[in-house]
């Protein structure tokens, strides 16, 4: 059975629970929602779980690891399973995008990100997919560290609830269709954008209907 390991980055306590770095742990119980499935086992250093979804065995995994150790846990669970490294997907936090934004890459190197950093390391390859998530920049003369670990500004707390259900949707979309169609159908996606009404088309007359009317229509008496 062909199988994915689907895995989502984030730091374990508490109090990062609603922060910008765990992004990737939010987006990944989304996905387990949607599964139905419970990411509770305590396996390669983290939590796990698993399922079958349409044919194709599905392993979640939230490294506990700490961010900048994740690969210790992706690795572990990748080479226990002996997963193929383009059914490796990393769900994580992206400062190079606004909330409301995503990019997803098949490949491609860290960007900076050190838990992405570690996961390259330790599979010894970069060639696997990822939803990027964004989260947003730092502001000016801003600590990046306190950026990321702070928590979304209560404006961007609705939006990014729907982003992470989208970034779900996503890695679901790369199971089942592929990368190219992931990214022609997310990356252009901006859920911050102003929600356009569609207006009710407009229904056409029915031509049998008007010649009925036009026969009732009293005549005129031309010789007034």
């Amino acid at each position: 059975m062909e199988t994915y390991l689907i895995a989502g980055l984030g730091n374990p306590d508490k109090k990062y629970l609603e922060t910008r770095h765990n992004a990737g742990f939010q987006s990944l119980d989304r996905l387990a929602e949607k599964l139905h499935v419970s990411v509770t086992d305590k396996k390669f250093k983290g939590l796990f779980g698993s399922t079958v979804s349409e044919g194709v065995k599905l392993m979640l995994l939230k490294p506990l690891t700490y961010m900048n150790l994740s690969g210790e846990s992706v690795a572990a669970c990748a080479h226990f399973y002996d997963i193929p490294e383009d059914h490796i997907i990393i769900l994580f936090d992206d400062i190079n995008f606004s909330c409301g934004r995503m990019r997803i890459r098949g490949s491609g190197s860290a960007g900076g990100h050190n838990g992405m950093k570690s996961i390259i390391q330790l599979l010894g390859t970069d060639a696997f997919p990822r939803v990027r998530i964004g989260v947003g920049d730092k502001k000016a003369q801003q600590d990046l560290a306190s950026h990321v670990l702070g928590k979304f500004d209560p404006d961007d707390r609705a939006l990014m609830n729907e982003v992470f259900q989208t970034a779900a949707e996503a890695a679901l979309t790369i199971v089942r269709q592929g990368v190219t169609e992931a990214m022609n159908r997310y990356n252009g996606l901006d859920l911050a954008a102003p929600k356009t009404e569609e207006k009710p088309a407009r229904s056409k007359a029915d031509p049998e209907k008007a010649a009925e009317k036009a026969k009732e229509a009293p005549v005129k008496d031309l010789r007034e």
